[in-house]
């Protein structure tokens, strides 16, 4: 079974205005799925805390992307893409 990817409106934003592709981001999301099956794969993926609480934070270079994991439904949602001194506020 698939996993499905959403994107949120501002996510999408930040891929338009910038030169990062949604197919680098679907590779990175691909990624996180195999390293929480268990696999060794080279990808930087942390759990987040406070209002960030139930999501992963995946970091590429300066860009981080923040998403929730729905194990149970194989679903994921990108709920934000910024440079990393916004992503957070």
């Amino acid at each position: 079974m698939g996993w499905k990817v959403g994107v949120s409106k501002e996510a999408k934003r930040f891929l338009s205005e910038n030169a990062f592709a949604i197919e680098e981001v679907k590779t990175l999301v691909g990624k996180a799925i195999r390293y929480f099956r268990g696999e060794s794969v080279n990808i930087d993926i942390r759990k987040l805390k406070g209002a960030w609480k139930g999501f992963y934070r995946i970091r590429r270079g300066k860009i981080r992307i923040i998403a929730e994991f729905d194990f149970a439904n194989s679903a994921v949602f990108i709920e934000r893409i910024d440079w990393r001194g916004g992503v957070y506020k």
